[in-house]
């Protein structure tokens, strides 16, 4: 198995002391593990698309933008 070094801030750290029962290390590999599965599905799902990185880049914008009118209006 192979080792990864983590920094996380001082706050954070003082704030797992309180809960020492619990293995932060089995907590963090559970996280990167579902992580890494959404990204291969999304990728599985990628791959069978007919979108160009353009086509991609204009629906993002017009999500933006309607996101961003809708928001305005409340």
């Amino acid at each position: 198995m192979t080792n990864l070094t983590l920094a996380i801030p001082e706050d954070l750290h003082e704030k797992m002391k309180h809960h020492s029962e619990i293995r932060w290390s089995e907590v963090v590999r559970k996280s990167i593990s579902q992580k890494i599965e959404l990204l291969d599905a999304m990728n599985k799902i990628a791959s069978k698309s007919k979108l160009t990185k353009k086509d991609v880049d204009e629906i993002s914008k017009k999500i933006k933008a309607e996101t961003f009118d809708e928001l305005n209006k409340k």
